[in-house]
């Protein structure tokens, strides 16, 4: 199908982080009309309130692109608008409305547990709380975020060094304890990120934790001394401390129970001793049925994300269902939502981004994702028949959305947004600035 003839098509793309823009910007780019409509008054998803709020270079040149894509005369944005089962706007009822396909590029908005004892203590937060806290997302904006002297960070990828940046540089908490079940051969986090906080590092600590676990290490063929050089190796380039915070790691440690007070917060974190096993050319952890406790104050769960089980889709293993057996696979991907009851895929319903599959790289991988799904999601086109014209579908949905929605933001007024917000950092004469609740940028958008 010629591109002149996919102008008379109209589609949604739930959710305006990188996938969902992207994909937007691809779709537009075919001549595809789009309604882009997101939960958040700003567009940017992870690329606004995930990114470490100090990066703002990073930030506003992917603002300005994002910006730019919204100004494509194909897409039309809906901010503050929600999308899912119970919210007043569903994926069915923008299939009543004449949309030929909806793609669903909402991330990972449900919060994963490790479902230990004593998670409801005070001081046990997720990290994506953490996050949103610190990037001035709504509603986590205003929410308490109190941190004691002693951390515990479950996991170690690059979202712990986030919160350990946090943590060390802006809070300069005593210590940042990161707990892994596995070994020091198989962190995470990348020798970048490490350059924030490598500063902090407790040297001595770290040689005795590497003697610790070096012979359960080499039972599986790892080199102890390769792990600590890699460890080390952000030292050259770090940026210098401005804390005298102990930065330490616990290694083939895993969490087993959150130790409270009598008040109901925490005061230890009880872990267990695991060992490596090799399965299937990876390496597991396997307990070992010794435990010790960690004297901490605060317990954050560093072990990524999953998808919104009440979205309205099907969920397996914290992420939504896709057909196994795909008719428009990219790159052998499936994109394509799958009801496992009627075992096939849901008719016009495609992913994108954490969407499809939780906590998998950052915006750049979010971007290629968000791409190749819109690739998957014009094969399908390809095979169905092109309305007349796609403008009375985007009307059916701006009547739908005033009579059931209050604030909806369009292209418009971010730009306004962008501009008072602008005027409010030179005020202040800071580098960037944010509006921490909906109000406020509704009265800036609105009045």
């Amino acid at each position: 199908m010629s591109d002149e003839q996919k102008k008379n098509f109209v589609v949604a793309v739930i959710g305006a982080g990188p996938a969902g823009l992207y994909a937007s910007k691809l779709l537009a780019s075919k001549g595809i009309r789009v309604a882009l409509i997101n939960r958040d008054i700003k567009p940017g998803g992870l690329a606004e309130y995930g990114i470490y709020y100090t990066k703002y270079k990073m930030k506003e040149g992917l603002r300005k692109q994002f910006r730019q894509i919204l100004e494509m005369p194909e897409i039309s944005y809906y901010g503050n608008v929600t999308v899912g089962e119970g919210t007043g706007l569903s994926l069915e009822d923008l299939k009543n409305m004449g949309f030929q396909a909806s793609m669903v590029t909402v991330g990972a908005q449900g919060t994963k547990w490790l479902g230990l004892p004593g998670e409801e203590s005070a001081g046990v937060f997720h990290a994506k709380d953490i996050v949103y806290f610190y990037n001035s997302l709504p509603p986590f904006s205003t929410q308490k975020c109190s941190f004691g002297n002693r951390v515990a960070l479950i996991g170690v990828g690059n979202v712990m060094i986030d919160i350990a940046h946090w943590a060390i540089r802006d809070l300069k908490v005593e210590e940042v304890i990161a707990v892994a079940r596995r070994g020091p051969a198989e962190v995470k986090f990348t020798k970048k990120e490490m350059e924030y906080v490598a500063r902090n590092l407790d040297l001595q600590a770290l040689d005795v934790e590497i003697e610790r676990v070096a012979e359960r290490m080499k039972e599986v063929g790892q080199d102890p001394q390769t792990a600590k050089d890699f460890i080390l190796s952000a030292l050259p380039k770090a940026i210098e401390p401005v804390s005298d915070t102990k930065f330490t790691f616990q290694f083939l440690s895993s969490p087993s129970r959150i130790i409270g007070d009598e008040n109901g917060c925490v005061k230890g974190l009880e872990v267990e001793d695991t060992k490596l096993v090799l399965k299937n050319g990876d390496t597991k952890a396997r307990n070992l049925e010794t435990k010790r406790v960690l004297d901490v104050d605060t317990v954050v769960f560093c072990i990524g994300d999953k998808v919104d089980e009440e979205f309205g889709l099907p969920v397996q293993w914290n992420e939504f269902m896709k057909n196994p057996e795909p008719e428009f696979a990219v790159d052998g991907i499936s994109y394509e939502a799958y009801d496992p009851e009627k075992e096939k895929s849901i008719d016009g319903v495609f992913f994108a981004g954490w969407s499809r599959e939780a906590s998998s790289g950052l915006v750049g991988i979010a971007r290629k994702d968000g791409e190749n799904g819109a690739r998957a999601l014009l094969s399908y086109l390809d095979t169905r028949c092109p309305e007349v014209d796609p403008e009375p579908v985007i009307q059916n949905l701006d009547n739908f959305l005033v009579e059931n929605f209050e604030g909806i933001v369009g292209a418009d007024g971010i730009q306004k947004l962008v501009v008072k917000e602008a005027e409010q950092a030179e005020l202040l004469g800071v580098e960037d600035y944010k509006m921490k609740t909906n109000e406020e940028m509704l009265e800036a958008i609105f009045n």
